[in-house]
């Protein structure tokens, strides 16, 4: 079975006014002393039959010092991919209040904030290159990893997922706000997150060589700084053997990060199985691609999505089922299909972060309540 990996980002919040600060080094900090502390008393236990050594730090910092970062550990089950995506946000919720804030999984803030770039030289030279696109990249997303057999498998795959990941934004999407106002997206973080010239969909490339000759003359520009910065919807990852999907905003809940990694490892499956099979990719254009991107940011659940097979509009409950549906066999196969149905028609039925967000807001008013009821979902199990 293919692995899944799953990356979050989170909003470091102060825990009395709900705007993000700018602590992320602290976290980072009083994260690495408390993994030195478990390292030293796991050390003393060695004699124990049951030592093993402590796992290596999960947290990363980002671009902007009001974000922490949490990678997962590549996992078969499910099940297990849960219980890790909610221990670390469980443990990033530790660390933030051991400095006096809090992490909310909300993928933009709600209320408005003053974005601060980390210090280092990739960010700064970030900064330098692409001026104000830079300081209005306080978004946070959703990246999952799955496992592949060899490039030309990830590619063939890349090429086969293209139609269907806009409905992955639309289910995950939870950033309706943008300083302080209803941007009336239910992804806006997808739309910020376009403004990098080197963002969004990808051409049909055929081959392993042809996305490579392709990554390469994207950095021989000279306006990346290097391959870590192509920034497909979906990629080959450059540190792992993995399809990694960029498009999800960070989820509100745990349970909506596992549907999508669980669709994505569907998709992945399903692409993989079609590609072995000599079925050819969905011939549509980046044209057409791009406006189902913005149909799904634009509409979430609420409105009409365009079909991944007709790129017409289609109410949003058919193209959830239409996904549901192609990537049912593996779904199956994986033992995912039950959750996935489950998971849902719960969002479905509920709305997702960006509904319940806009609901919190009609019913108390208070974007600052927003906030805390947000910092409390962050953490439910």
């Amino acid at each position: 079975m293919r692995t899944v990996g799953v990356e979050e980002e989170l909003l470091l919040i102060d825990r009395n006014s709900g705007e993000p600060r700018s602590l992320s080094s602290a976290v980072l900090a009083r994260a690495a002393k408390d993994t030195a502390e478990k390292a030293e008393h796991a050390e003393t236990e060695k004699q124990d039959c049951d030592y093993r050594e402590p796992e290596d730090e999960a947290f990363e910092r980002e671009l902007h010092g009001q974000q922490l970062e949490f990678a997962t550990q590549p996992r078969e089950s499910m099940s297990d991919l849960t219980d890790e995506v909610i221990r670390w946000r469980a443990d990033a919720a530790r660390h933030a209040g051991d400095v006096g804030a809090a992490v909310a999984a909300l993928a933009t803030s709600p209320l408005p904030v003053s974005p601060s770039v980390n210090t280092g030289r990739r960010f700064q030279w970030m900064e330098e290159q692409f001026g104000l696109t830079t300081q209005e990249q306080l978004t946070c997303g959703c990246h999952v990893h799955v496992a592949v057999g060899s490039d030309e498998e990830g590619v063939a795959v890349i090429d086969r997922i293209r139609p269907w990941l806009p409905v992955l934004v639309a289910l995950s999407s939870n950033s309706p706000f943008w300083q302080g106002h209803d941007s009336l997206y239910s992804s806006y973080r997808s739309r910020v997150w376009g403004r990098w010239p080197m963002a969004g969909p990808t051409e049909i490339f055929g081959s392993a060589e042809r996305y490579e000759q392709q990554v390469q003359d994207m950095v021989a520009t000279g306006v990346l700084r290097d391959r870590g910065m192509v920034y497909f919807d979906a990629r080959l990852s450059h540190r792992y053997p993995t399809v990694e999907v960029r498009v999800a905003d960070v989820c509100l809940e745990a349970s909506t990060t596992i549907l999508i990694a669980a669709l994505t490892r569907g998709l992945v499956e399903t692409a993989a199985r079609e590609w072995r099979a000599g079925r050819p990719p969905a011939a549509h254009g980046i044209a057409l691609l791009r406006l189902a991107a913005w149909r799904a940011a634009r509409s979430g659940l609420d409105d009409v999505l365009l079909h991944p097979v007709t790129m017409r509009p289609t109410p949003s409950r058919e193209v959830v089922q239409a996904l549901l549906d192609h990537v049912r066999e593996a779904l199956e196969d994986s033992g995912d299909l039950d959750l996935v149905r489950t998971t849902a028609a719960h969002l479905l039925k509920g709305g997702n972060g960006a509904r319940v967000q806009r609901d919190i807001l009609e019913r108390t008013g208070s974007l600052g309540d927003v906030v805390t009821e947000c910092v409390r979902r962050t953490q439910a199990a």
